[in-house]
């Protein structure tokens, strides 16, 4: 059995973050800020210290990060690091006996009171000799010699030698290089920091099919190249598209999940896998592999990135349902099984059976992604990723970026939390959420407490209100103005936020009472939006999402996820938080109730804005431009359709 490891000198025990004690890297990107905090402590009344020793991906030793106590007396120390080369990290957390801070809360009682004078100023001279003997060579070697000198000369005054040890610029050096004995580390933990796409961005989700003309209805990469500037002019920074490879006849589903496809029905892209190919090959009706290349090559001059869908399940009709038989489920009659979530059936979809030839499917998908990966590819958004091994995705992630560390995977799962968890562990840079499900105070409070806490280790949320799969009861009845407060919210309490296309007409009839699918779903069928005809009409909130992605670029306090706090409102309809970045603070108070106007007093803790209980603040309004004194107590009036949210910068 394997020993349990010895307590150091100086004890530093429960070292945040970590992720499974420290056997899975916790998580960051460039220019994000952690804290790594300890609790560190030990015997009697001798003073201590701590500090975060960071070692690069290179093996290099990184930044000697000073700890402080982060309240008096509680024993938990604290500080805050950036890092901004990506890579595989580690940190370690030293404490340390401090001699001179013992030194110095002996002196100030002491010699006040004229106990053992000379003696207390001999030791403390002894301790500075042997604290300059540590330190760099030059100004600041010289400076605490000099220190040592005055507190040992007994020709001179008590006050004078004592106040030698006590400048500030004395104290500056040893803040820098402090005289460390008993030095003990705890076990460096690994930390993985990614590109900034992982933790920030705006999605959009949209069907190239629906996009076609007049003349030939259904869309190519070509015709759906059209629709990037209007993407890009409201401020998304990723075009996320379902899968564009061929799709199966047979079992093919028709309009609104009918089980009889007519001639003309397009089918459902997730029912992946015709005689024309599999999940490395492009629709015909799409285009070629070089259109699709193209189609990458005009989003990135719009400055946006291409997230494709990566499903991993076959049509019956999928080359591999013949090449690899083995990969599939089959029944006792021989037939091989189709999907099921019951009550929902997928007769179009076979899923993939793992534990017949493990190895052959790592090994396929790695060849797959490698092969959009070539074409431009470097975000993935991965279909029910929990219906598969996490073992499988451990190693099809962890090889990808082993080599291709940039490239970003998205966690398509809404399931129970421990494998939503575990997803995250094992490798996906961003995660879905229950967002979607979360509509009152309460509810979000609590679960975007949860993931802005210590979840944020390892889980970075992507908040989408609506998916062609989802269309929440408080869109379908709440109509524009819960539109509305929904994009308020996902835009603004976390980084990455997403909406599928549609969203913006608020789109809102279920195919029936009760349920989440749209009728007529895209899915289901190609569905042409007249979008110039909705702008002229005032029919759009686009102006509305623009806004709030223009608003998300020019405050950095929204591109981070562990500053999230919440505040107090006497209205249980009404939410208020706030995000501080360095000098940038935003603060946000939206009214969760579609229907009706709703008043409250908005209590500010001034403390988590960097402000004293009695300061006052401008704010202004992002969304309406409008610029109103406050104070810890605010009274704001909310309309649906109106001003259904503040977006306050605080100047």
């Amino acid at each position: 059995m394997k020993s349990t490891r010895a307590i150091g000198r100086i004890p530093v025990r429960d070292v945040e973050p970590r992720v499974e004690c420290g056997r899975r890297p916790a998580k960051a990107v460039t220019g994000e800020t952690v804290r790594i905090s300890a609790t560190v402590f030990r015997e009697g009344h001798d003073a201590i210290g701590a500090n975060v020793v960071l070692k690069s991906p290179d093996g290099g030793r990184g930044p000697w990060t000073p700890m402080r106590e982060l309240a008096p007396g509680s024993d938990r120390w604290g500080a805050e690091v950036t890092l901004e080369a990506m890579g595989r990290w580690t940190y370690t957390v030293e404490a340390w006996s401090d001699p001179v801070a013992t030194w110095r809360r002996h002196a100030e009682i002491k010699i006040p009171a004229g106990i053992d004078t000379g003696l207390v100023l001999e030791e403390g001279g002894r301790l500075f000799e042997r604290a300059a003997a540590r330190a760099p060579r030059g100004p600041e070697r010289t400076l605490l010699r000099d220190a040592s000198k005055r507190l040992l000369d007994d020709a001179l005054p008590v006050a004078e030698r004592y106040a030698a040890a006590l400048t500030p610029e004395v104290e500056a050096v040893l803040a820098r290089h402090p005289l460390r004995e008993l030095v003990t580390a705890a076990e460096p933990m690994p930390l993985l920091v990614e590109r900034q796409r992982a933790l920030y961005g705006a999605w959009y989700e949209f069907f190239p099919r629906s996009e076609g003309t007049p003349e030939r209805p259904h869309g190519t990469f070509r015709t759906a190249a059209r629709r990037l500037p209007a993407i890009a002019a409201m401020g998304f920074d990723v075009v996320y598209l379902p899968p564009i490879h061929p799709i199966g006849t047979t079992f093919r589903k028709g309009r609104n999940n009918t089980l009889n496809a007519g001639p003309n029905d397009v089918g459902v892209p997730w029912a992946i896998g015709s005689p024309e190919g599999g999940h490395d090959a492009v629709h015909p009706d799409l285009g070629t592999i070089e259109d699709f290349a193209w189609f990458v090559q005009e989003a990135r001059e719009h400055g946006l990135e291409v997230a494709l869908d990566f499903a991993l399940q076959c049509s019956p009709d999928h080359p591999w349902v013949h090449k690899h038989s083995e990969w599939f489920q089959h029944r006792p009659d021989g037939t091989i099984a189709y999907a099921e979530n019951p009550p929902k059936k997928y007769q179009d979809i076979f899923p993939v059976a793992f534990d017949a030839d493990m190895k052959g499917l790592v090994s396929e998908t790695q060849r797959v992604l490698r092969h959009w990966m070539a074409h431009g590819v470097r975000i993935f958004r991965v279909d029910n990723p929990h219906t598969k091994p996490v073992v499988f995705w451990e190693r099809v992630i962890g090889e990808i970026n082993r080599t291709d560390p940039d490239v970003i995977f998205l966690a398509e799962a809404f399931t129970r939390p421990a494998m939503m968890h575990t997803l995250a562990q094992v490798g996906f840079q961003q995660s879905y959420t229950y967002f979607t499900w979360r509509t009152t105070k309460e509810e979000l409070t609590d679960y975007l407490t949860e993931l802005s806490g210590e979840s944020a280790s390892y889980m970075r949320p992507n908040l989408f209100p609506n998916t062609p799969d989802i269309l929440h009861a408080y869109l379908q009845h709440g109509g524009r103005p819960a539109f509305e407060v929904r994009a308020v919210l996902a835009a603004t309490l976390s980084p990455a936020w997403g909406i599928y296309s549609g969203y913006e007409l608020c789109e809102n009839t279920p195919q029936k009472e009760g349920g989440e699918e749209y009728l007529d779903s895209e899915k289901y069928q190609l569905k042409a939006r007249d979008w110039a005809a909705a702008e002229r009409d005032g029919r759009t909130i686009a102006p509305l999402i623009t806004k709030l992605n223009e608003i998300r670029r020019a405050n950095p306090a929204l591109h981070w996820l562990r500053n999230l706090r919440f505040h107090g409102t006497d209205n249980p309809s009404v939410i208020a938080y706030s995000k501080r970045a360095g000098s940038n603070t935003v603060v946000v108070v939206v009214n969760l109730d579609p229907h009706h106007t709703q008043e409250a007093t908005v209590s500010l803790d001034m403390p988590q804005l960097g402000l004293d209980h009695g300061a006052s603040l401008t704010v202004h309004d992002e969304l309406t431009g409008e610029t109103y004194a406050w104070g810890s107590a605010n009274y704001v009036r909310l309309e649906p359709g109106r001003t259904p949210a503040h977006v306050f910068h605080v100047r």
